[in-house]
């Protein structure tokens, strides 16, 4: 059993220590790299977001928003596939503000709490170019957002997302960039209106200060591209991140500090977590 669990370690210290550089699995950031994590590697994440001054235009809700815990799980199927599913249990929101919105009347929280389920993301990401020398790795995810919260709790829209992403990256000596650029189609909880297409953008820089500590950041959103104003819940989002990340063996933390760009993104908030990598089956 100690000789099984010796051999998991090792296998998850190699995973790190060759996607360090390359990170494809990146808590604290959301921009995706086009490295995938490599066959019967899975990646398993658990942490938390706090945003204080979170505005939700649909239910004109606003407060102070923790996030906990959230988890993902990155499962690589081949040397250039791999699969994610991201979310969490429990959102609750410290209102402090009430705002006329389109569906305030449909929210049943009357204290100054609400709470919900954070909705789930499905995703597949491919690695179309392999980085090398003279050339960036390119890739693409496609994702789909599950509905868990709804507009009742006034943190969710009852909608579903899908979500079609280029991802680009590439390492020069201790620095790893990725940019991704892509287009969301996002549901629109106004039975009378449609969808709206929104462009989706990231990009992200990791920094290697040594063998075992990174510094992160990021700059993470999505812009409308219709010309009337878009459905409530589907706006304008940017998010700029900073953080760090700590590789201890099989375990990486990370920590970080979220500035919103927009009304609707938290004025300011913090973010934690931890990630465990294993090789847990054999790909043939």
């Amino acid at each position: 059993m100690t000789r099984r669990l010796d051999g998991f370690a090792l296998a998850a210290m190699l995973a790190f220590s060759v996607a360090a550089p390359t990170s494809a699995q990146q808590r604290p950031l959301a921009t995706h790299d086009p490295e995938v994590i490599g066959p019967g590697q899975i990646l398993a994440e658990a942490g938390f977001d706090y945003g204080r001054d979170q505005l939700f235009p649909a239910s004109g809700l606003k407060g102070n928003l923790l996030r906990a815990p959230l988890f993902g799980v990155t499962v690589g199927l081949g040397s250039i596939v791999d699969i994610q599913v991201s979310g969490g249990l429990y959102d609750k929101l410290s209102i402090t503000s009430r705002q006329p919105a389109a569906f305030a009347d449909l929210v049943t929280a009357e204290g100054n709490t609400t709470t919900d389920t954070e909705d789930f993301v499905v995703a597949t990401r491919v690695r179309l170019v392999e980085e090398d020398e003279g050339r960036p790795a390119v890739g693409l995810r496609v994702a789909t957002r599950v509905p868990f919260s709804g507009l009742e709790s006034g943190l969710g829209l009852g909608t579903m997302d899908f979500h079609a992403t280029a991802l680009i990256g590439k390492t020069i000596g201790s620095l790893r960039v990725v940019g991704n650029l892509g287009l969301a189609v996002l549901g629109s909880p106004d039975a009378t209106r449609s969808s709206n297409t929104a462009l989706t953008y990231g990009a992200s820089v990791a920094r290697a200060m040594n063998d075992t500590v990174e510094v992160v950041g990021e700059l993470n959103g999505r812009a409308s591209l219709r010309s009337d104003d878009p459905p409530p819940g589907t706006e304008d989002r940017s998010l700029l991140k900073l953080g760090a990340r700590y590789t201890r063996g099989a375990l990486r933390f990370d920590a970080g500090i979220m500035l919103g760009l927009t009304t609707r993104d938290p004025s300011f908030g913090v973010t934690g977590g931890i990630t465990y990598a294993l090789k847990a089956f054999t790909v043939r």
